[in-house]
């Protein structure tokens, strides 16, 4: 085998490597993005909790009656704190940018406005009709 086609041999398998490193980079940030900012359906921290404990702990069927009324109230509240902290969150924005607002240029206060717009499409997309929030109220005076 000449060198030529050696290096070209060492080149190949190097671009395929890489490759399927930045393949799994991004499948990897896609899922996390999903389970993180993602939708999450109704019961979901309640089933994920009794999935977790039943394999973990090795839970009979008998225990896991015993236990499942303490783990649905449980995944209620931990829906609830969910939803809590995201208004929280995107109140706390919709303030920054009322607060921001006056500060910039008509032009600028335009493009805060499409920000605000593309991101509210975005939630309702991902949210598919779970949780509407409200519109942030920004000024362009």
């Amino acid at each position: 085998m000449n060198s030529a086609l050696k290096w070209k041999l060492i080149a190949g398998f190097v671009l395929v490597f890489l490759a399927g490193g930045a393949t799994g980079v991004f499948v990897s940030a896609a899922t996390a993005h999903r389970f993180l900012f993602g939708p999450h359906r109704h019961g979901y921290a309640a089933k994920a909790m009794k999935n977790r404990l039943q394999w973990q702990l090795r839970l009979t069927d008998e225990q896991m009656a015993k236990i499942s009324p303490i783990i649905e109230k449980t995944g209620a509240k931990l829906e609830e704190i969910r939803g809590d902290t995201g208004r929280r969150v995107r109140d706390t924005i919709a303030e920054s940018h009322r607060e921001i607002a006056p500060l910039l240029t008509p032009e600028q206060q335009q493009r805060l406005k499409q920000m605000e717009e593309r991101h509210r499409r975005w939630f309702q997309h991902h949210r598919r009709g779970h949780f509407t929030p409200a519109a942030p109220e920004t000024s362009p005076e």
